[in-house]
């Protein structure tokens, strides 16, 4: 992986585009955490206006044309035996954002197909045994298949479009400097099992894209860690090659390997909705397909 003070701003958006939609990411937990530089000064620090405007330039990160990937899970439990998973996505946008379709097989050999929606409006569907179902809060928060730790509010991201996100302060993740944001939780992500406080964005302060994740629980522990491991070229767009999720709470992770990926395509609009889960999507041919190293 390149160094990151060697990265392009173009760079950095075309890997958030794909984080996004995936993602997202962790260094190897085995090793012992680094000593913390002192904090950065806080001088230069937005006010509400210029947090909103770099929100806004956030969300808006992407590439032309329409993606596929395919990509192994791999279960690693803190104790007992993992899992390895394969799954496909395709990745598009609409008018009310990103928008993906996620299959994945479990260990019986079964497809769990999801539909993805990001916006003011998020929502996820999930095919079920009579038809496509909207899941609520909790299922969002569940494991997509038992064995793994990546759930669908992992993937989707919701809280880029919570309200009331505020520059905490500026500090330091991986050696750069970041303004760290907090997204308060809407209330139905505070109640009942649904134990989200908020949710804490690292940008870089250059570049203005994640250098770090966490979902925070009611109680003020984080529960839940995203971040990148390596990336990829492919036809000239940079994406996400490794990502660990992880479980704060168990110590549970979940490794997320992009094995091929197929760039700037277009699927028919009726791929990404609701109704259709239960028919096979189409995959480019296979002289799309970049097949990625081990």
């Amino acid at each position: 992986m390149r160094p990151v003070s060697r990265l392009t701003p173009a760079f950095f958006r075309r890997a958030f585009f794909f984080w996004v939609l995936l993602v997202a990411l962790c260094p190897l937990w085995a090793a012992g955490p680094a000593p913390r530089p002192p904090e950065l000064s806080q001088a230069g620090k937005p006010d509400d206006a210029e947090a909103a405007r770099l929100i806004e330039q956030f969300r808006g990160a992407g590439l032309p044309g329409d993606s596929f990937l395919e990509f192994e899970l791999i279960g690693l439990p803190r104790r007992g035996e993992g899992v390895t998973l394969r799954g496909r996505w395709w990745g598009s946008r609409n008018p009310q954002g990103s928008v993906s379709r996620i299959e994945v097989t479990d260990a019986q050999g079964q497809p769990h197909r999801f539909v993805l929606q990001n916006g003011d409006d998020a929502a996820v569907w999930r095919m079920g045994p009579a038809g496509p179902v909207r899941l609520g809060v909790e299922d969002v928060l569940s494991p997509l298949v038992p064995g793994v730790e990546v759930t669908a509010f992992d993937l989707q991201m919701p809280f880029l479009y919570w309200k009331g996100a505020s520059v905490e302060k500026i500090t330091r993740v991986l050696g750069r400097p970041a303004h760290s944001f907090l997204f308060p939780a809407p209330p139905g992500f505070a109640v009942g099992q649904a134990d989200i406080g908020a949710a804490r964005a690292y940008l870089d302060t250059q570049f203005n894209v994640p250098m770090q994740t966490e979902v925070i629980s009611r109680a003020g522990r984080v529960t839940r860690t995203l971040e990148l491991l390596s990336l990829k070229t492919v036809e000239r767009q940079t994406l996400p090659k490794a990502a660990d999720y992880r479980n704060e709470v168990t110590r549970d992770k979940t490794r997320l390997l992009v094995r091929a990926a197929a760039l700037n395509l277009q699927f028919p609009t009726s791929l990404f909705d609701p109704a259709t889960l239960g028919e096979p999507a189409v995959t480019p041919a296979a002289d799309r397909l970049v097949r990625l190293d081990p």
